[in-house]
């Protein structure tokens, strides 16, 4: 569950002084701004923005190859283009390359250093490879970027990682952060909702779970919590439509196994 929810919030997925170069092109600029978000200062840089967007579509549908083939397109215009490292990394993250991954990122950071979107990615990288207090100190560095559009991913991010150092009140804070910014922030309701259940606070547990499937759909997560959830408040009804949900649409899910040998617990 952590590592879909991860990639979930991963692919939901600057005006400022000083220098950076943006590539080989000899293009300088430092910004706070998602670096895909400016516009292109050449012609050279918009086709390499162009391929890298394409790569990135390419990511979210799943498609690793070719997310890599469209980011070294991107190199092919412009060398060293943040924004196709910043590619990169993620799909290494995810197939399990952790060194080309950790390159890369540090690669898209160097170029530039307070993009919100390379700090998310790169927090949340760090928190996977047991750099939890770096990469909280990142995903914090994103969150409070004020051209950020997206503070919901890295205040989940950092609900993650906290859960990681098995710090539940800290993770339970940045959730909530998360689905203030976000009233449809489903991992960040889901897991407001695991730890009021795991802490027996049901009443709010139930309270999560309303808002997160007033707004999406049911997961099997999502469904195997609010059974347990409504059982322990001995709301019968509420308890079968959920373990019928189960039966429905997840019946080969570890949760509806678990369901059958009323293993609730």
């Amino acid at each position: 569950m952590h590592r879909l929810l991860a990639v979930l919030v991963l692919v939901w997925t600057v005006l400022a002084t000083g220098c950076a170069s943006l590539g080989g092109g000899g293009v300088t600029q430092m910004s706070d701004r998602p670096m895909l978000e400016m516009e292109p200062t050449s012609e050279a840089q918009r086709r390499a923005k162009v391929h890298t967007e394409l790569g990135m579509a390419y990511f979210e549908a799943g498609r690793f190859d070719i997310a890599l083939d469209a980011a070294r397109t991107a190199f092919g215009y412009e060398s060293g283009y943040a924004p196709a490292h910043h590619l990169m990394a993620l799909v290494h993250m995810l197939v399990g390359d952790a060194n080309a991954a950790r390159d890369n990122f540090q690669r898209a950071i160097a170029i530039a250093p307070n993009d919100p979107d390379f700090n998310n990615s790169y927090g949340w990288f760090l928190c996977t490879v047991g750099e939890e207090q770096e990469g909280l100190r990142r995903l914090a560095l994103a969150a409070s970027n004020p051209y950020y559009r997206f503070a919901t991913r890295p205040y989940t991010n950092s609900g993650l990682c906290h859960l990681r150092l098995k710090n539940e009140e800290a993770a339970k804070a940045q959730f909530k952060l998360a689905a203030t910014v976000d009233p449809g922030n489903g991992p960040a309701l889901y897991y407001l909702a695991a730890i009021a259940y795991r802490q027996a606070d049901y009443v709010l547990a139930r309270d999560y779970l309303v808002q997160l499937h007033q707004r999406r759909e049911p997961t099997a997560e999502s469904a195997w919590l609010g059974v347990r959830t409504e059982r322990r408040l001995g709301n019968r009804e509420a308890e079968s439509s959920y373990a019928e949900q189960l039966r429905g649409r997840f019946e080969k899910s570890p949760q509806y196994q678990a369901l059958k040998q009323g293993k609730y617990e």
